[in-house]
């Protein structure tokens, strides 16, 4: 059978008609827990259908004929499949703006059957127009012709088993094609591939499969390889493991090398072992041994409003004084930061010590933590609780050519021309501290180290959409968030996270639809516990939305957790680590909000290690990926800690780890509210009790304080067609 796809465009582009707009902005000002509808998955979608089909694509709208090019141009750029394009429309205002059109698709659609007598067709749309009266017609006036109808749902914004709001065609023929709904194209796909006879793909994998190509990355004015092979990549889990193995390596560098760093906060005081040297001490001997020592941190806000301005300010003025240089950066969004956390060393001669450390631990007070999670020895008597507090975080240490690219990182922020500082309460402060305001020459990055391990690295960033722009991302950049959009659309049997803000809406709606997609996947999320019971903050809000998406599409395949020592006290989660069936890792200093991934700079690392790890499930996706050494070795060793455990056998199969981290949370659990009497149960996490479980949504809440979060603590730094059409 000859298959053809018909995709109603309309309801995708940019420009849109006025009903749809009008649409997408109820879509931008209604926000609820059960609201999964965005263009996600939609390529997925049509390429699944070109590709695992084998049919022909194409694009109808009701555009005029002389904008098909510019049309089949914006379709390439958002990743469609090749297609043709079919206008229906006579003039831009006279049909199309005005939502007009109907009777031009359909004879359109009746030219293009009559061409084509022996082929099938699977016509794809949405309900915000006229699709269902459309393909209703369409189906019946050619029967057997049409062998699936999907709708993307526009105006429903509730659960997929609901009847949708917007009126349907009243009767479907009961005989006719099978038509299948949902509220994006995640939640279609397996719905589509069921009424096509389609199978999940499995066949030899692919980096590609996993990592974003160029294109995909979204940004062309950044000299960044889509990804490198060859690397060395190594898991340093805990501050005290991170810093010991900088610090060796910082005291044996000098001249004819470079050490190059960009943070969110330096604390010069802050020890990297007991008995020092601080980080004040390690990066000033460095550069008077002659490295190139360089640094880029983040100015900060306003230190009369809490911010770190004063730590970051004396951190250069030590390294100005022993030949470094430092720059405070304050090229960001209002209310913005960089948060990027790097160390690149690299030397001019020889490549073979060049290495990388990337990830969520800073250079800062509270960070030297070990496993045993009794806080970091340096911070215990302060007045700081979030210095003060057990933390549990990650870093990698990376080797081969992927140092390269992260060296060109560091050097497109250093040569970025725009003033370090604009506003006046900004400046003034860092004349007076006499704080350097321009960035010196930087030679271009040296080439690739060699070769080293054995995995393939793939660097993502955010950079918002700024003014001036980023000459290395006049766009911005939002491959973080394209590529965990990616890799979830992947996913099949495990989603393990560790964040420290796991709350935002729309990076619910990601991980929703893919609960909803597949069956089997389980959700696995450690979070730090509340530091506060009342539950009306504005993170208390944001969190129960996002929280009560993700539960209602997944249930009890969701477990959001936290983490306490031994002594029953709470660890705070600063980790920033997501691993997907073992296959396809990241660690970096990015969060799963809003912010982090439209709004600040941030920075993650994406690996897949060729190695195969053979032990059963050997392929847990079942697409034929196989479990990879580093992706599962970095998700066993963050369980078998949390659960206290001294074997990681019975945390392999992902059904089997889910019912464990289950069953041991319920035993501690138990044992707290049985006031600790007996022996502790093993295992250090409990069921998080977070926002939807103590917040009403009272009026206050949902026109105060849910605005407040969204503007202040999770701001949203894409596009507003971005917005609006709920990509990124």
């Amino acid at each position: 059978m000859t298959l053809g796809v018909v995709y109603d465009v309309d309801g995708v582009l940019r420009i849109a008609p006025l009903r749809r707009l009008w649409g997408r902005l109820l879509a931008l000002l209604t926000r609820g827990p059960r609201d999964r509808r965005s263009l996600l998955g939609m390529q997925r979608l049509l390429t699944m259908a070109a590709d695992d089909a084998g049919a022909e694509v194409f694009f109808l709208t009701a555009l005029p004929p002389r904008l098909a090019g510019p049309l089949l141009r914006a379709l390439h750029h958002d990743h469609y499949p090749a297609g043709t394009v079919l206008t229906a429309g006579r003039g831009l205002f006279s049909g199309w703006f005005v939502g007009g059109g109907l009777a031009h698709k359909r004879a359109t659609l009746d030219r293009l059957a009559r061409s084509r007598p022996g082929t099938s067709w699977v016509l794809i749309g949405d309900d915000g127009g006229h699709d269902p009266v459309l393909f209703d017609g369409f189906a019946r006036d050619h029967p057997g012709r049409v062998v699936a109808i999907a709708l993307r749902r526009v105006f429903d914004s509730g659960d997929a088993d609901e009847e949708p709001a917007e009126p349907q065609p009243a009767d479907w023929p009961a005989t006719g094609p099978p038509v299948v709904d949902a509220p994006n194209g995640e939640e279609l796909l397996p719905r589509l591939g069921a009424a096509l006879g389609l199978d999940p793909a499995r066949g030899e994998p692919r980096t590609e499969d996993w990592f974003l190509t160029a294109d995909q990355r979204g940004n062309p004015a950044t000299r960044l390889r889509p990804w490198t092979e060859g690397n060395a990549v190594r898991l340093r889990v805990h501050g005290t493991a991170y810093y010991a193995t900088l610090a060796e390596r910082l005291a044996r560098t000098g001249a004819g090398e470079q050490v190059l760093f960009l943070g969110w906060r330096g604390d010069g005081d802050q020890q990297l072992a007991d008995g020092g040297p601080t980080v004040s001490a390690a990066l000033a001997a460095a550069a008077r041994r002659g490295a190139r020592v360089r640094g880029l941190l983040w100015r900060s806000h306003l230190e009369a409003l809490g911010y770190h301005v004063a730590p970051n300010r004396r951190l250069t003025a030590d390294l100005l004084a022993a030949g470094g240089e430092v720059l405070l950066d304050q090229r960001i969004r209002p209310l913005g930061s960089h948060h990027q956390k790097l160390v690149v060393i690299r030397d001019d001669a020889t490549a073979d010590d060049d290495v990388a450390y990337l990830g969520g631990i800073d250079l800062v007070l509270g960070a030297r933590d070990d496993v045993v999670h009794r806080g970091d020895p340096q911070s215990a008597a302060s007045g700081d609780e979030y210095t003060r507090s057990p933390r549990h975080d990650a870093q990698l240490e990376l080797r081969g050519p992927v140092v390269r690219d992260l060296q060109e990182v560091f050097a497109e922020r250093w040569r970025d021309p725009a003033p370090l500082v604009r506003l006046p309460w900004h400046v003034v402060p860092d004349r007076l501290h006499r704080l350097p305001r321009t960035a010196s020459p930087l030679a271009e990055p040296t080439p690739d180290p060699p070769r080293a391990g054995r995995c393939a690295v793939q660097v993502l960033r955010t950079y918002p959409r700024r003014r001036p722009p980023y000459p290395f991302a006049p766009r911005g950049e939002r491959s973080i968030a394209r590529g965990l959009i990616k890799a979830l659309g992947r996913a099949q049997r495990l989603v393990y996270v560790e964040d420290q803000y796991l709350w935002s809406a729309d990076v619910a709606r990601v991980f929703a639809a893919a609960l909803r997609r597949a069956p089997r996947l389980h959700l696995i999320a450690v979070v730090p516990r509340p530091d506060h019971d009342d539950g009306g903050s504005p993170a208390d809000v944001g969190q129960s939305e996002a929280m009560a998406m993700v539960r209602g599409a997944g249930g009890d395949r969701v477990q959001v957790l936290d983490v306490e020592n031994d002594e029953g006290r709470p660890v705070y989660v600063h980790a920033k680590i997501c691993v997907v069936d073992d296959v396809w890792a990241t660690v970096g200093s990015n969060n799963f909000n809003t912010r982090s991934w439209t709004h600040d700079s941030e920075l993650l690392a994406a690996i897949l290690d060729d190695e195969r790890d053979g032990r059963a499930p050997a392929d847990p996706g079942g697409l034929g990926d196989g479990a990879r050494g580093l992706a599962r070795r970095l998700r066993l060793e963050l369980m078998t800690e949390h659960l206290d455990l001294s074997d990681d056998a019975e945390l392999l199969d992902p059904d089997h780890a889910a019912a464990v981290v289950r069953a041991q949370a319920a035993a501690l659990d138990a044992w707290h509210a049985d006031g600790a009497h007996g022996p502790r149960p093993p295992g250090r996490l409990r069921r998080h009790a977070f926002g939807e479980d103590q917040v009403r949504l009272t009026r206050r809440r949902r026109w105060i304080t849910g605005p407040a979060y969204r503007r202040v603590l999770d701001p949203d730094g894409r596009p507003l067609g971005a917005r609006l059409r709920r990509t990124y």
